[in-house]
């Protein structure tokens, strides 16, 4: 359990923060880019995949095998062709617990364009005037970008992003699909699976479900706190 609940807390600093990181830079350099509508529906598709679908194809890009064998995975192949030494990457022991970020490139890769979306819209409602006054007071874009832009929607990227610590803490399609929690890759919800349907100890799944349940609750009722302030419900 110690195992599973370091490697959510990594799930909760790298899923979702670069999630969100991707997902707002790629809604900024969308919006001033004259193919604005191909690049979000590139960066969107990702989410049309279901998880398992999505660990699937991530499965081909990190395919290892044997030495002497050709590298058909997509990862490895390009490691091999630099003259580096393949891996079974998000099976690979020796880097535990960072194997887990090999997963968490998955999750990245599918939530970036749900946070892109709402980032981009966010991005949209600021007043144009606004930016205008601040580039005539002399302001660059990277002081318009975090002393204007990034403050003005601070209320959507605290709302991205606790949402997606919630998904980050329920995760288990993706951990149970690459490595069935094998390797040093268990999350809680991997190990309520396990307890509760492989192992039978159904007393011991019950606790983790609610080890579970109380870990969410706070970012879920921070969440509607956020959506309050902003009138989301008026």
């Amino acid at each position: 359990m110690l195992e599973a609940f370091r490697n959510n807390v990594m799930w909760i600093i790298f899923g979702s923060t670069f999630s969100v990181l991707f997902g707002l830079l790629i809604a900024v350099l969308a919006d001033r880019s004259s193919f604005e509508k191909l690049a979000k529906s590139l960066i969107f598709l990702p989410m049309a995949i279901s998880f398992v679908g999505a660990s699937i194809i991530w499965n081909f890009i990190y395919e290892y095998r044997p030495e002497g064998q050709t590298q058909i995975g997509l990862l490895n192949s390009i490691v091999a062709s630099f003259g580096g030494v393949p891996q079974a990457w998000p099976q690979w022991v020796a880097v535990a617990p960072w194997n887990n970020l090999f997963l968490i490139v998955i999750v990245v890769w599918l939530q970036a364009g749900f946070a892109m979306v709402l980032f981009s819209a966010a991005l949209k409602g600021i007043p144009e005037e606004l930016m205008e006054a601040g580039r005539m007071d002399g302001a660059n874009e990277f002081q318009v970008f975090f002393g204007i832009m990034l403050p003005y929607i601070r209320g959507t990227v605290i709302s991205v992003w606790t949402t997606i610590v919630i998904f980050t803490l329920k995760i288990f399609d993706v951990v149970w699909v690459m490595t069935g929690g094998q390797f040093g890759t268990h999350v809680i919800a991997t190990q309520f699976y396990r307890q509760s349907f492989t192992n039978r100890n159904s007393g011991f799944g019950s606790a983790i479900a609610i080890v579970l349940l109380v870990a969410v609750i706070p970012v879920m009722i921070y969440n509607l706190k956020q959506f309050r302030e902003q009138e989301a419900f008026s």
